[in-house]
């Protein structure tokens, strides 16, 4: 039985772990933090539950898909309910919006702007569909070796038809008039890191996917899929070490021996990384000459994500019921994307999200209370690293006046029993983001599919990688794809 390293029980390398598994190699994942999750991780304080990183269940399927390849029922593990409004939308001026999958409560929605926007939004649903369905088939499931897996008829034909070359912004105003509907599908584009003005159009199929595959909530949590598959990757008889981080990935002759742990070498006959592929660049091969390409230079020279600046807030008084999920946008969306992307300041207006799953499970919180966790898109720390406590405590009453003045939170500075706050330098410092970079490499047409970090490492055999920086790209679903892609990799090596 062939050993295989993991290092990373973050989500791409949990799946990873478990397909390897279960496919008869000898897993053994090293962990450097306590539990497993990586970004999707938990704080349980106080009677209080909070999931850490992404809390939005989109594509449910490829979240069941990895159990079922395991040959386990999904449900033993990820009880999932469907969530419905979707999400609900605030603006400055405007009236706000609520969103469900449902088609006569959409339609109602679109009509109640205008017949002419509603035609609109359902031919961006048809022409970003069409285009989604090239993208899965050509590249997200596909991995890229060398530039004939990319440089090739079909591909180029298949990007042609892509249309990826206009904003999604731009791609998006061809469609609706209405600025609440333009901003609706746009912002999403942030839930991957890159701005609506900037990004590649195809990101937009984000919303479309909300829609049209519905949203969902994991009972216990997003936390709970993380460790669903740990306890999965267990029970096939996969070792996990916890509070290990490793010290080095060993490359002797451009062929990937093992891993360093705390001073002693552990062979492998293959490793996948799903440290963050910048961080394991600069950290865990730290003889540049053994990376090829990436050398520091190269590493601080690309493009990344933004970051977040986030709040999670227990309160002793329950709220009244609103959406699981809500956006408030900032009186001047486009100033406040600019300040992150471009600007590289703190947003003084900024546009932000809130979830409340103590609405779904009533255990996150002790009874009669609830949590809220606030996340605020900040520039990552390339852009902006004054992240002082001078900084933090003036940006958190910031944050806390916006929550008083736009939301049904008005008292909530009176009410607040807990209270934790992350910011870029502690996805930096504790998830080893790359410049406290939440989402990893910024996914722009020059980072993204044949030149974005391939899952097979160009520059030693028996090195592979997955996670957000990597093929694919970010968001939980491509994460996981990323994995299910490292692991095709390994095996075509292995036959």
């Amino acid at each position: 039985m062939k050993k295989i390293i993991v290092v990373g029980a973050g989500v791409s390398g949990l799946a990873a772990a478990v397909r390897l598994q279960k496919l008869g190699y000898d897993v053994t994942l090293y962990e450097k933090e306590g539990q497993p999750g990586g970004k999707m991780n938990q704080i349980k304080e106080n009677g209080f539950t909070f999931d850490v990183g992404p809390t939005i269940v989109m594509m449910p399927e490829i979240y069941r898909e990895v159990f079922e390849f395991a040959g386990v029922d999904p449900n033993d593990y990820i009880p999932m309910e469907k969530v419905d409004p979707m999400l609900q939308l605030y603006f400055a001026q405007d009236e706000p919006l609520t969103f469900s999958n449902d088609l006569v409560e959409l339609t109602k929605t679109l009509e109640a702007i205008s017949e002419e926007d509603a035609q609109g939004y359902f031919a961006f649903l048809a022409d970003i569909y069409k285009r989604y369905v090239i993208a899965k088939e050509s590249f997200i499931t596909k991995s890229f070796r060398t530039w004939r897996d990319f440089y090739n008829p079909k591909s180029l034909w298949a990007g042609l038809k892509l249309r990826t070359f206009s904003d999604a912004y731009s791609s998006i105003s061809k469609f609706v008039k209405d600025d609440r509907l333009r901003k609706s599908l746009a912002f999403q584009t942030l839930y991957i890191g890159v701005s609506p003005y900037q990004g590649p159009s195809l990101y937009t199929i984000i919303p479309m996917i909300e829609l049209m595959y519905g949203v969902y909530f994991i009972k216990g949590g997003m936390y709970t899929l993380a460790t669903g598959m740990a306890r999965l990757f267990q029970e096939l008889g996969g070792t996990i070490h916890y509070n290990t981080p490793i010290d080095e990935l060993l490359i002797e002759n451009k062929q990937t021996k093992g891993v360093r742990v705390n001073g002693e070498t552990i062979t492998a006959d293959a490793v996948i990384c799903a440290a963050d592929f910048p961080y394991a660049m600069e950290s865990l091969i730290p003889d540049d000459s053994k990376r090829g390409k990436y050398t520091n230079q190269k590493i601080a020279s690309m493009d990344y994500s933004c970051s977040c600046f986030l709040l999670y807030l227990g309160l002793d008084k329950k709220y009244e019921d609103s959406a699981l999920h809500s956006i408030y946008f900032a009186n001047d969306f486009k100033r406040n994307v600019d300040d992150l992307f471009e600007a590289g300041k703190l947003p003084e207006d900024p546009s932000f999200y809130l979830y409340r799953p103590t609405l779904k499970d009533a255990s996150l919180a002790p009874d009669g209370q609830e949590g809220l966790y606030v996340l605020v898109p900040v520039p990552e720390l390339s852009k902006f690293d004054q992240w002082t406590d001078e900084t933090i405590q003036s940006y958190r009453q910031q944050i806390i006046g916006l929550l008083k003045e736009k939301t049904i939170f008005t008292d909530i500075d009176e009410h607040i029993v807990y209270e934790k706050m992350y910011t870029p330098d502690t996805f930096n410092d504790r998830f080893n983001a790359y410049n406290g970079a939440t989402f990893g490499l910024k996914p722009t047409l020059a980072q993204s599919n044949y030149y974005r970090p391939h899952n097979k490492f160009d520059y030693a055999e028996g090195l592979y990688f997955c996670g957000s920086s990597t093929h694919p790209g970010a968001g939980v679903p491509i994460v996981m794809q990323s994995a299910k892609l490292a692991v095709e990799e390994l095996l075509k090596d292995d036959r």
